[in-house]
């Protein structure tokens, strides 16, 4: 018996014969949503529209489903900066050369929200848009006295400072981590004026005086092309987004408007590497309106002060605080962008993690995308990454995503060094499959900007190279895309689609030595409405786990631990 009959076979006992039939046809003849996609890199501004072209029409006949464009530039480790600056009237006609010949050749775009691989950023950004974050410098004031003096000035990015509370603590006692009363913190900031002036009766004992302010964080959207780059965006502040989008992805949707939403389908916020932010112009107001309570005494300790009120207390606000700025990166970042997107008849697409462990819950940013999208490298068992698809599979599962991306067989140079192929490879990807990834974006093809040169544009070693047009050996890699590759991803997208459409949530593997023989599946007897009701009650604490291997996914209170 052929694998194929095996594999049907194990399906019909839970599903109906109507499904199984349906279930032969796709995996006979993958539909274009299991085509997968790829990461389509331009490097620094070398970009022609005969390139463009020729690498486009590589895709389309190899079976590749659409591209993801992000322009790149390293210095040192890809090529110098090419004629064709980012976002410039010139760039802009080459997206509309994309999206012409995308369309001829039955291909979507989605286009990357900024330049780099990370975040949202761009020339556009002003500081007092861009990510923000508290600085408090210290004055000891001895009393009973008189005060009249001049409060340091906390040290300004970008020529942005803007006031916020002036507080006057109790100077703990040396060697005691004692919390500092909440009665005991005094609010000053009337008593300064806007030259920093401060005019304020001491009461005996020795004070600190907190000048708490806010300036920008000066993260930047990398790797970018020079003319590219420019401050992160606010991500707890929507009308940061609101202008982050109108300078540049509005732009694009007016170039090619009747094939925006169609061809140009969406949008794209990539992995987060741009560290965090503890502030925004409204945090106080939303603080309040989100947790019920005042935040200005416990500014003392997002300031680097001792606790205050008591240990349990000041914990119980970190995580309060956690949670909002969660909160708004949901709402005022991933949902601001989602709603401009829609406005505009896109989609958006979101790699939802951070595995710098801030203040990301990678359920709830995921559940902004209309397609999350996970990661996972040739490494798989020595990064990060290994946990990713498990988790944003589970967050397609539990908020109804029929679609749940990776970025597919991303690697280092030490790792790839230029020897890997498709059967090096497969059974990372059978795993992938099995973790509930069920569209594969491959990392990476690069632009090709030149036809006369060989073996072409290179991505400074990143990535598992899978040029179809013009790198290395053409004709072999082709063939591979064309009838190993692109068919095996899209059987197997077909397979995992099918089962997350009918309510199957866990599949376990059995690999065999040449291919995936057997996918054993169990039916959530209720689908979708138990897994959000125990997420709405436990949000804090969520279990995922997946088949008999018992390998468990545990999301507490931020963190994400592996059993």
């Amino acid at each position: 018996m052929n694998r194929l009959a095996i594999l049907l076979f194990l399906l019909a006992t839970q599903m109906g014969w109507g499904e199984d039939r349906y279930l032969e046809q796709s995996f006979r003849h993958p539909p274009d949503s299991a085509k997968p996609w790829t990461y389509w890199f331009w490097i620094n501004g070398n970009i022609t529209k005969e390139g463009i072209t020729t690498d486009l029409e590589a895709m389309a006949r190899v079976g590749i489903g659409g591209v993801l464009i992000m322009e790149v530039a390293q210095t040192n480790l890809m090529a110098p900066a090419g004629p064709v600056a980012f976002a410039s009237p010139q760039w802009r006609e080459m997206f509309k050369h994309v999206v012409a010949e995308a369309g001829r050749l039955g291909l979507q775009v989605n286009m990357n929200n900024d330049a780099g691989w990370c975040g949202s950023g761009g020339p556009w950004n002003t500081p007092e848009f861009s990510m923000q974050k508290l600085v408090a410098p210290r004055l000891t004031v001895n009393g009973p006295q008189q005060f009249e003096g001049t409060l340091p000035e906390p040290k300004a990015q970008y020529s942005y400072y803007r006031d916020l509370k002036v507080l006057a603590i109790p100077a703990p006692a040396k060697g005691r981590g004692a919390a500092i009363p909440k009665e005991a913190i005094l609010d000053l900031s009337a008593k300064m004026n806007a030259e920093g002036k401060l005019v304020w009766g001491a009461p005996a004992g020795t004070w600190q005086v907190l000048r708490i302010g806010c300036t920008t964080t000066g993260r930047k959207n990398l790797p970018s092309p020079q003319s590219g780059v420019g401050l992160e965006c606010d991500k707890f502040n929507p009308e940061a987004m609101r202008r982050h989008f109108d300078g540049f992805l509005g732009k694009l949707v007016d170039d090619v408007a009747p094939d925006a939403g169609k061809v140009f389908s969406t949008v794209h916020i990539d992995s987060w590497e741009v560290g965090t932010q503890d502030w925004t112009p409204h945090m106080a107001e939303e603080f309040r309106h989100r947790r019920g309570y005042d935040l200005t005494p416990w500014l003392v300790v997002l300031a680097g002060g001792s606790p205050v009120a008591s240990a349990e207390e000041t914990k119980r606000f970190r995580w309060d605080f956690k949670r909002t700025q969660a909160e708004l990166n949901d709402d005022a970042y991933a949902g601001a962008l989602r709603s401009l997107a829609h406005q505009r008849g896109l989609k958006l697409s979101i790699e939802a993690y951070d595995p710098t462990g801030g203040f990301l819950n990678p359920l709830t940013y995921g559940s902004e995308a209309d397609l999350p999208m996970a990661e996972f490298w040739i490494t798989r068992w020595s990064a990060w990454h290994l946990l990713s698809p498990r988790l944003l599979a589970s967050v397609g599962h539990v908020y109804g995503k029929p679609i749940v991306g990776a970025e597919s067989f991303t690697a280092w140079a030490e790792s790839d060094p230029y020897i890997g192929h498709p059967y090096s490879v497969k059974a990372i990807g059978d795993w992938a499959f099995c973790e509930g990834i069920n569209r594969f974006v491959f990392h990476r093809s690069v632009l090709q900007p030149w036809t006369n040169c060989a073996p072409g544009m290179s991505f400074g070693g990143f990535g598992c190279p899978r040029q179809p047009a013009r790198q290395l050996t053409l004709d072999a890699r082709a063939l591979h895309l064309r009838d190993q590759v692109g068919p095996f991803v899209g059987v197997g997208a077909v397979v995992i689609q099918f089962l997350r459409a009918v309510g199957v949530t866990d599949v376990a593997p059995s690999v065999g030595a040449n291919a995936v023989v057997a996918l054993v599946v169990r039916r959530n007897r209720r689908p979708g409405a138990l897994r959000r009701r125990v997420f709405q009650l436990r949000q804090e604490a969520v279990t995922f786990e997946s088949g008999p291997d018992r390998q468990v996914a545990e999301f507490d209170q931020g963190r994400v631990n592996i059993q």
